[in-house]
């Protein structure tokens, strides 16, 4: 059964996605998320919680990381039904990447923060090889690790070769999603609202500025790229999520330059693109709710829901999965 849409677009017509609330089973806050297809997804969160559905969300079965019971995975990347990567978010040896090929029946520990700093942010792969992760900064420079081989084995791109951090400046663990890759260009959103920005596989790196507002428990949550050229970011304070104040900004020149784009209904921890409705089309989602653009973030529209912390698209934009809080998952598709 479709879950009543709350609320009304600023149009006066009824939001035009459609929320479907999944039972999980779990209580535990889920703020990874990864829709491999629109029959295949996996899920992740607090208490060690690692979900895998394979029949569109109608059930999810729980795939258990051995003693990682207490950690957090705040990111996963999957492949197929049986290839995933899950990333815990937390201090030091806190932060692990680790691997599944039997469908989390069976897990390896691929990676261990090395540094007591150090504070995994997220993941995101290119294709089954080539991916990326990254963690706060470490004596004023950001952690980026990178992979070619599905994320068996991680490499740290050197200190050296990456921008210095601004004082306190890290990146928000809220839905595996401030970091973006296409081909080999990488860009990394931070809590200063900078967006860090490589063409050539985190070789070399320029810095952006962009208009979200950042401060206390602000900056940029999100960022996604529809292509190499055209991409969004959106943040917002997290302690107040119904509040939304420059807190979305949009690029069409690769991320070099950021102008506002003003209209989100409050605070949004994730943003992606909303293919199936056009393709200029935008959906941005917090615990507040959801709001979507049709057109790059010029003029947003609400768009229901109870409101969740993580989104995933399948690949073909036609179906997505949103995670949130008390174990909360829905099948999102467009009206």
């Amino acid at each position: 059964m479709l879950l009543a849409l709350a609320g009304v677009a600023a149009t006066g017509q009824a939001p035009s996605v459609r929320w479907e609330p999944l039972s999980t089973g779990v209580s535990a806050r889920l703020r990874g998320i990864h829709a491999v297809s629109a029959q295949i997804a996996w899920a992740s969160g607090e208490r060690g919680t690692v979900l895998r559905t394979t029949d569109g969300g109608r059930t999810w079965q729980p795939r258990p990381v051995t003693g990682a019971e207490a950690l957090d995975f705040r990111d996963i990347e999957a492949w197929s039904e049986t290839t995933a990567v899950a990333m815990s978010a937390a201090p030091g040896e806190g932060s692990r990447i680790y691997r599944t090929e039997d469908g989390g029946a069976t897990w390896s520990l691929r990676y261990t923060a090395t540094e007591a700093a150090m504070f995994l942010d997220a993941i995101a792969f290119v294709d089954g090889a080539r991916g990326v992760a990254v963690s706060d900064a470490v004596a004023g420079r950001f952690v980026v690790l990178t992979t070619a081989d599905g994320g068996r084995s991680w490499t740290r791109i050197p200190p050296e070769a990456l921008p210095p951090a601004l004082e306190g400046e890290g990146a928000f663990a809220a839905s595996g999603t401030n970091v973006a890759v296409r081909g080999t260009h990488v860009w990394i959103a931070t809590t200063a609202s900078r967006v860090l920005h490589s063409p050539d596989a985190g070789r070399t790196w320029s810095v952006a500025t962009t208009p979200v507002a950042t401060g206390q428990a602000s900056g940029i949550f999100s960022i996604a790229m529809r292509d190499d050229r055209h991409g969004l970011v959106v943040g917002g304070v997290y302690t107040k999520e119904r509040e939304a104040v420059d807190n979305a900004a949009a690029t069409d020149d690769g991320g070099r330059t950021w102008r506002a784009a003003p209209g989100l209904s409050g605070y949004r921890s994730v943003v992606a693109p909303l293919r199936a409705r056009g393709p200029r089309a935008w959906i941005a989602v917090g615990p507040s709710g959801a709001d979507v653009s049709d057109d790059d973030g010029v003029r947003w529209t609400p768009a229901g829901g109870e409101g969740y912390d993580a989104l995933s698209m399948a690949p073909d934009g036609s179906v997505g999965y949103a995670s949130g809080s008390a174990g909360r998952i829905a099948r999102v598709t467009h009206r």
